[in-house]
């Protein structure tokens, strides 16, 4: 998509929309390229099997335990 500096102001829901197409777009000045505005890839997401937490039943240790040990006590850095 082009864009004017104009079409910024006062269409940005349309250049929002070509953004959530995935498409880039170009900004226009007197009809020169300044600038693209590039789509952000969103990374794919995971499966919830992948996750660390994932059947935590059957872990040793509590689920109150690994949090404890992922977060950290204020005690710990003393």
């Amino acid at each position: 998509m082009k864009a004017t500096v104009v079409d910024l102001r006062y269409k940005m829901s349309d250049v929002l929309k070509a953004l959530d197409r995935n498409e880039n777009v170009e900004i226009l000045y007197h009809g020169k390229t300044k600038g693209t505005i590039v789509a952000h890839q969103q990374p794919l997401s995971s499966k919830v099997t992948e996750h660390p937490f994932f059947n935590m039943l059957h872990a040793k240790t509590s689920v109150e335990e690994e949090i404890e040990e992922l977060r950290g006590g204020r005690h710990r850095d003393l």
